[in-house]
C-alpha cells in the first residue's frame, strides 16, 4: 500500500487532541511520524527531530526531577533521568497515544511488531517532542512531557538503576560471587536477530532473557531474576 504524503486531516487531528496542541506548522507533524524508509523524494523523516527531542525531554524530565525529588542525590535523580528518558519508557507513552496507527514506514519496516518496533516507537515521541517545541515553545513541550511522564516519575520502579548492575550489586553482597552471562541461542536473520542469554548465580537457578541485542537479552535476563528473588517488585504487580 502507498504510502500517503501527508496525514489523513482526521488523524492529524485524532493526534493533536490526544497530545493537546494544534500544529500551526502542519508539517511538523507529518515529519515527526515520517520513518526514513517512507520519506517522500523531496520531503524529510523524523530523524533530526530525534535528535533536538531528546534533549527537549532531557531537560524537562531533569527539571522536573530537581523540583520533584528535593533530597535526592545526584546520583539518584540520574538514574530516574535514565529510567525516563529511555527507549522502553518512550515507546511506553507512544503505546498509550496509539501513534503506532498513524507512523508512516515502508513496508520492510511495517513488519516488525512488539519489541522489535520498540525503538521506532519512542524515536518517533522523542520526534513530536521535538515537533511541539519548535512550533509553540519549550512551555508546550514541557506540558506534554509532564501530562504524560510525571506520574512515570513517581512510579515504583522509576528509581531503579539497569538491571546489570542492580544484580551484581546484590550478588556481591549476598553471595560474594559475580553474575555469569552465557549467550544460549541466537536465531532470526542478521538484521532481525534474536539473542537467548542465561544469567548464572553460585547457588541459584539460573534465569533467561531474551531481546534484539546480547546486551538488551542480558538486561532482561537480570531483570527477571532480580524480580524473581523479591529484589525488584515484579513490572505490572
Amino acid at each position: 500500500m502507498k504510502v500517503p504524503k501527508v496525514l489523513l486531516p482526521e488523524d492529524r487531528l485524532k493526534i493533536e487532541e490526544a497530545i493537546g496542541h494544534h500544529f500551526k506548522v502542519k508539517e511538523r507533524l507529518d515529519r515527526a511520524l515520517t520513518h526514513a524508509s517512507a520519506r517522500p523524494s523531496k520531503g524529510s523523516d523524523y530523524e533530526r527531530l530525534e535528535f533536538l527531542g531528546d534533549r527537549v525531554l532531557g531537560l524537562c524530565i531533569a527539571e522536573h526531577l530537581f523540583g520533584q525529588f528535593k533530597t535526592a542525590t545526584e546520583g539518584e535523580l540520574s538514574v530516574r533521568l535514565n529510567q525516563l528518558v529511555s527507549a522502553e519508557t518512550c515507546a511506553a507513552v507512544a503505546d498509550e497515544l496509539e501513534l503506532h496507527r498513524y507512523i508512516r514506514t515502508g513496508a520492510d519496516v511495517k513488519k516488525l511488531t512488539g519489541k522489535n518496533m520498540l525503538n521506532v516507537r519512542a524515536d518517533v515521541v522523542e520526534s513530536l517532542i521535538a515537533a511541539l517545541y519548535l512550533d509553540a515553545g519549550l512551555e508546550v513541550a514541557r506540558s506534554f512531557v509532564l501530562r504524560y511522564w510525571a506520574k512515570r516519575a513517581v512510579g515504583a520502579n522509576a528509581g531503579r538503576r539497569d538491571a546489570k548492575t542492580e544484580l551484581q550489586e546484590w550478588a556481591h553482597a549476598k553471595f560474594a560471587v559475580t553474575p555469569v552471562y552465557r549467550i544460549a541461542d541466537r536465531t532470526g536473520p542478521d538484521h532481525d536477530p534474536c539473542f537467548t542469554v542465561t544469567v548464572d548465580i553460585t547457588g541459584l537457578a539460573p534465569e533467561v532473557g531474551m531481546d534484539r541485542s546480547k546486551r538488551a537479552a542480558e538486561q532482561a535476563a537480570a531483570q527477571r531474576l532480580l524480580e524473581r528473588e523479591g529484589v525488584w517488585e515484579a513490572a505490572g504487580s
